[in-house]
């Protein structure tokens, strides 16, 4: 059986994308790996998995004021996503997730609720074959507040139509798994039964 397939009926299916729908960290992390040596900002990828969810801009703004190094973030962050988009071709599905999206499609609602953002998320799901497959799709540019706070998650929920606690929540870092708990949605951790590659890159 599916370990990705809903335990309960659900009125409506939100997915995060980097990490749940798409094996996008492995990717990501040598972006910012390769991104941030240019300014002599260390990352390790420990750190990097433990702030999955969060939007580029403020990732860059949290390690350089940790460091004392002087980046202007937004174009830092820009960089990254430039760097991500040239490695975009070694992206692939999350095999589990993608089968319930595809089943559930035209079934339920569903959404996508990320904190990246939308040009690149949309071109993620145009990767993986998937990106006519959702109602709604909520980024970081649409809510103030980013994940652990509930606000992407709630803000799809609304776009769908569907009160919060019917929605189930796909999710693969801690702080998504506490922005769903914080909107009073179930979850399920994807890292239960998926592991990211080891993309071996220089």
């Amino acid at each position: 059986m599916n370990p990705a397939y809903p335990r309960r009926s659900y009125q409506a299916l939100i997915f995060d994308c980097d990490g749940t729908l798409t094996d996008s960290m492995p990717v990501h992390y040598v972006a910012w790996r390769r991104t941030m040596a240019r300014y002599g900002i260390d990352f390790p990828e420990e750190r990097f998995y433990a702030m999955g969810g969060m939007p580029s801009g403020k990732i860059v703004e949290l390690l350089a004021s940790e460091q004392g190094v002087p980046v202007d973030s937004p174009v830092a962050a820009h960089e990254k996503e430039l760097a991500f988009l040239e490695l975009i071709h070694h992206l692939v599905p999350i095999v589990p997730v993608l089968e319930v999206v595809r089943e559930f499609r035209g079934q339920l609602p569903l959404a996508v609720a990320s904190g990246g953002y939308r040009g690149i998320i949309k071109q993620q799901l145009e990767q993986i074959g998937c990106g006519d497959c959702f109602d709604v799709l909520v980024t970081a540019e649409d809510t103030v507040r980013h994940k652990p706070e509930p606000d992407v998650f709630l803000k799809a929920a609304e776009l769908l139509g569907v009160v919060p606690g019917e929605c189930l929540v796909y999710e693969d870092s801690e702080l998504g798994l506490r922005a769903a708990a914080a909107a009073g949605m179930d979850a399920i951790d994807i890292r239960t039964f998926h592991r990211p590659r080891t993309l071996l890159l220089g």
